[in-house]
């Protein structure tokens, strides 16, 4: 979801034979590719928007997902990365946190 100048890591980061899926490019739709990595590693690099289906196909993709992954949620299996928990005064420094892409998960404010 990152694009733009942090392709680079995000290539760096893939496995080989490893898939790389665009759904959102929070720094840029512009990237620059280092394609012997690609082509070394076998990598696959691809994207997807839903903006532009139809609705069926949105509902499809909810129903799926209420049926094969929320219940792997719900049991526990499946959770997510938490980086840091700040409580809600300590906004800004989460924030900060954020700003500085130094993380890797979720950060969460609590009540």
């Amino acid at each position: 979801m990152v694009g733009g100048d942090y392709v680079a890591k995000e290539l760096k980061c893939l496995a080989d034979d490893g898939r790389l899926v665009f759904i959102a490019f929070l720094r840029g739709v512009k990237a620059e590719l280092d394609i012997f990595e690609v082509m070394r590693k076998r990598l696959v690099v691809t994207g997807s928007t839903l903006r532009p289906r139809p609705v069926a196909f949105k509902g499809a993709i909810a129903k799926s997902l209420r049926e094969k992954v929320w219940p792997l949620i719900e049991a526990g299996k499946i959770k997510p990365q938490i980086c840091k928990t700040f409580p809600l005064d300590k906004a800004s420094e989460a924030h900060r946190l954020m700003e500085s892409s130094q993380h890797i998960g979720k950060i969460v404010l609590a009540l």
